[in-house]
């Protein structure tokens, strides 16, 4: 049980997936719009991480038939439900990223100090 559980937090915990749910928050969005909100995110990596989204039951694919095919992405209510602790989780790192980049500073310089 603990193999599994440490095998879908990495999954669904991973930077990629977190970005594309939270994304996916506001609504459904085609890839290159879906692309072009996450930012620094490439198109395999996108798509990577649609697919195993899907596979684990957290984004829907929906083809719509034109030419070219229109394909939207959206989140599950099983998606939805991980936006209540992912958005919490980020609203955490905000809170509290000066503290984390002090902490950082402050570590760094105790190791230069003992190093030189």
């Amino acid at each position: 049980m603990c193999e599994t559980i440490s095998d879908l937090l990495a999954r669904i915990g991973d930077k990629w997936s977190l970005l594309v749910v939270t994304t996916l928050g506001d609504g459904d969005l085609r890839f290159n719009e879906l692309r072009r909100r996450i930012g620094d995110i490439s198109q395999k990596m996108l798509s990577s991480t649609l697919k195993t989204l899907e596979r684990d039951g957290m984004v829907t694919r929906t083809v719509t038939p034109s030419v070219p095919p229109q394909v939207e992405y959206g989140l599950t209510p099983l998606g939805r439900e991980l936006l209540h602790p992912v958005s919490v989780l980020a609203d955490w790192t905000k809170r509290n990223t000066g503290r984390i980049l002090g902490a950082r500073a402050a570590y760094d310089a105790r190791s230069e100090e003992l190093a030189g």
